[in-house]
């Protein structure tokens, strides 16, 4: 058996095998080293972790039939990784990568439940025990030798699923979704998929950060997950509540704002009760800036390509208007433009940002609820062969006030995955206004 993180999980994977696999060619010398972009080196030092689940009649049960699509799955990743090639190779002083095929972790694990009980009641802790590794440890020291290790899950029920996790230093969750797309493809026989581009470097060329180590942003408090699924009705209901309201500015919110300032208000709702009415509270999402560069870049640009938007509402405002929070989220998204990814490219000023943002956030200054949509990550067209997967989820994650945004299978729901502090969560279970809201589902 295998025991992650914390003690109370029900522990139901056994590891059958672990084995590096590189790529099926080796990598050319004039591509050996893999320069950083500035924006690589400012990422986290974590993992960033997707889970798929596949049901057994997609498969078949017998034994044979997991056998052969473990080999299936290990040979069409080794020729994935000659295309992504940085990914088998190791970060070195937070530079660039040295693209000397080591190779990337796959981990075969037979799974002592049914599938359908782990996706009809999700628990959220558990859910970590179905990835290769602990995808949020505090060890910047393994910093992470190992840039995308995969886990392949097998349930007695003959179901499985695929736990992936790439490094966060090398790739944003689009590049992860990006990979793990033309890994399938390749794995069901499909050539024609698009050649990763691998040159950030060229568009945000690394600086020396004397001495700066990215940090996880790890809090040491107890933090609670919560998923929180919005349906295709209570998503239109959001927005045009938001669009309606007298004095609204916003006409046409989407999906991710409407929800994104639903949940900020009921954040700073439950904050307000134990703190100083008198604190700043900011809303932070992380925005693609592929198609906001000018030319824009394609989906299939492979890095850190990611910024965050910030939204201040400032005292005596108090909790704010529902649409007015949709507005102020709309413009700070907006100001995400050409001209801020020009002034990114230099790195100074950007750089100047981030001093003053974690002063504040150190100082306690502000307090923060932070976002990120993962709502068009084409994450349920991942089809290795044998159909396409049932569910798609991340896990829990050790953030104060951190929320994952995720499509539904449908694709016209959203999933709100919620990290908070135990005491704050308790709060927000108890705000019927959300649940009412809300089909609150784990």
């Amino acid at each position: 058996m295998i025991a992650r993180g914390n003690n109370k999980m029900v522990l139901n994977v056994e590891i059958i095998s672990k084995e590096m696999v590189k790529p099926s060619s080796p990598t050319p010398l004039n591509l050996r080293n893999h320069k950083l972009s500035f924006l690589d080196q400012l990422a986290p030092p974590v993992y960033v972790p997707l889970i798929f689940f596949y049901p057994s009649d997609q498969l078949g049960c017998e034994i044979d039939h997991r056998a052969k699509n473990s080999l299936s799955l290990k040979q069409s990743l080794s020729n994935t990784l000659t295309q992504f090639y940085p990914l088998a190779g190791r970060i070195k002083d937070n530079l660039f990568v040295d693209c000397d095929d080591t190779g990337v972790e796959f981990i075969e694990a037979q799974v002592h439940s049914q599938l359908s009980k782990v996706i009809e009641k999700p628990n959220m802790e558990e859910l970590k025990q179905y990835l290769p590794v602990e995808p949020y440890s505090s060890g910047i020291g393994m910093v992470r030798k190992i840039l995308l290790a995969i886990q392949i899950n097998f349930f007695e029920c003959g179901g499985m699923a695929i736990g992936v996790c790439m490094s966060h230093q090398i790739a944003d969750g689009s590049s992860l979704v990006s990979f793990i797309n033309s890994w399938a493809a390749i794995s069901r026989g499909d050539t024609k998929i698009l050649s990763p581009n691998f040159d950030m470097a060229a568009h945000f060329p690394p600086r020396d950060l004397l001495g700066f180590r990215p940090t996880t942003g790890i809090t040491k408090e107890k933090i609670v997950t919560r998923r929180f699924v919005f349906d295709n009705s209570q998503l239109a209901a959001l927005k045009e509540a938001a669009s309606s309201a007298f004095g609204s500015q916003v006409k046409d919110p989407t999906r991710v704002e409407a929800i994104s300032a639903f949940i900020w208000r009921h954040f700073m709702e439950v904050a307000k009760v134990k703190m100083d009415t008198r604190k700043i509270f900011g809303s932070i999402h992380a925005v693609n800036l592929r198609p906001k560069m000018n030319p824009p870049l394609p989906d299939h640009a492979f890095g850190n390509l990611w910024r965050v938007a910030l939204a201040l509402l400032l005292p005596p405002d108090g909790a704010g208007d529902y649409h007015d929070l949709v507005t102020q989220l709309r413009n700070a998204i907006r100001k995400i433009n050409s001209d801020y990814v020009k002034k990114l490219q230099t790195g100074d000023e950007y750089l100047e940002f981030l001093n003053r943002s974690t002063e504040q956030f150190s100082k306690g200054d502000v307090e923060f609820c932070n976002f990120s949509s993962w709502c068009r990550f084409p994450v349920y067209e991942v089809d290795y062969g044998w159909g396409k997967p049932v569910w798609v989820c991340t896990t829990t994650m050790p953030f104060k006030n951190v929320v994952i945004l995720m499509s539904t299978r449908s694709g016209d729901g959203i999933e709100a995955w919620v990290n908070m502090v135990e005491d704050d969560m308790v709060m927000l279970e108890q705000d019927h206004k959300l649940l009412s809201a809300n089909n609150f589902a784990a």
